[in-house]
């Protein structure tokens, strides 16, 4: 830290990946982590093993404090530890809970948040992966003062980040993280000295960023363009994915890519749904008379393959379709 820097006493609140590198930049600038707030353990995989979040992992590992409360808005013992603390200021990164009234008035710079969008776009629980199913060219990181509402506090320093054509949410999800870490640094410095200040957002260009669905992964080739179905895959990384049926049986898209009608597509279109083979190269009709290659698949009850593997093994009959 330099020597104009104001070490400050900090509350961190954090759970998945995705807070670690913010964490581990306010510990390198030399601020005091009194305690880290995550979320309980919670069972994982199909042992369903008790595993605590990556933000406890690194937190023990740096020798910190840590607490796990179940719920946080009417948890005595939880105020009580908190105003004992006094925190300066109170950092949450992804911690997953609605955090309380009586909290946001707690620290003197206030609660301080790290939101994977350019607010006001995509507020809500996942910015990343519906900035990507939409197709966007650019997202970002905001940091914003914390308030009642969700995601509406002022902003205070924010970043851009441009989103590759064939990028997914899993892929952008580290490079916000990592881009993160030294805006929250940035902007803790700028609050202390006084040389950045809260400016509201425009809630008139407020858009949202609901927590995704299972079904938000079923593949809907009647009224969705290819580009879509393939911008939505790459968002929906790793759950739901991208599924659809086939004779019944659940089929799941792994890896896909927007392509030029096959030339051996019947004429008229049989229309949305239906597949072309040629050369062992599996194609999908989608809306908009637009056309998806399938390059790797997963049917129910085999094993994950290429679309070349599968078609050897799973000879479809010409009337054969998806959905």
């Amino acid at each position: 830290m330099t020597a104009a820097a104001e070490r400050l006493k900090l509350v961190f609140c954090g759970t998945p990946q995705f807070a670690v590198p913010a964490l581990e930049a306010l510990l390198a600038a030399g601020h005091e982590i009194v305690l880290v707030v995550s979320q309980p353990d919670r069972p994982v995989g199909r042992e369903q093993q008790l595993a605590a979040p990556p933000v406890k992992q690194t937190a023990l590992a740096a020798g910190l404090s840590v607490t796990q409360p179940e719920k946080i808005r009417n948890n005595t013992e939880f105020r009580t530890q908190l105003e004992a603390i006094a925190p300066d200021a109170i950092v949450v990164v992804a911690y997953g809970r609605i955090i309380p009234a009586w909290m946001l008035a707690l620290p003197r710079l206030g609660c301080i948040n790290l939101h994977a969008s350019l607010l006001p776009k995509y507020r809500g629980a996942a910015p990343i992966q519906w900035a990507v199913a939409m197709g966007d060219a650019f997202t970002g990181n905001t940091t914003m003062l914390l308030e009642e509402g969700l995601d509406t506090g002022p902003i205070l320093l924010q970043q851009t980040h441009e989103i590759g054509p064939s990028q997914t949410s899993v892929e952008l999800f580290e490079i916000l993280a990592q881009a993160g870490a030294p805006l929250m640094v940035e902007t803790l410095a700028g609050l202390a000295s006084g040389t950045i200040g809260p400016r509201p957002q425009n809630h008139a260009f407020a858009t949202f960023a609901p927590l995704l669905d299972r079904e938000d992964g079923r593949m809907d080739f009647a009224s969705r363009a290819a580009h879509e179905l393939y911008n939505r895959w790459r968002g929906f990384q790793p759950w739901p994915g991208a599924f659809t049926a086939l004779d019944g049986k659940k089929l799941i898209v792994h890896r896909m890519v927007v392509a030029s009608e096959p030339d051996g597509a019947h004429s008229p279109s049989k229309g949305p749904g239906c597949i072309c083979i040629e050369n062992y190269r599996l194609f999908v009709e989608c809306a908009e008379d637009t056309w998806l290659e399938l390059l790797e698949v997963h049917l129910e009850g085999k094993k994950r393959m290429t679309a070349a593997e599968f078609l050897r093994g799973n000879p479809l009959g010409a009337n054969a379709r998806l959905g």
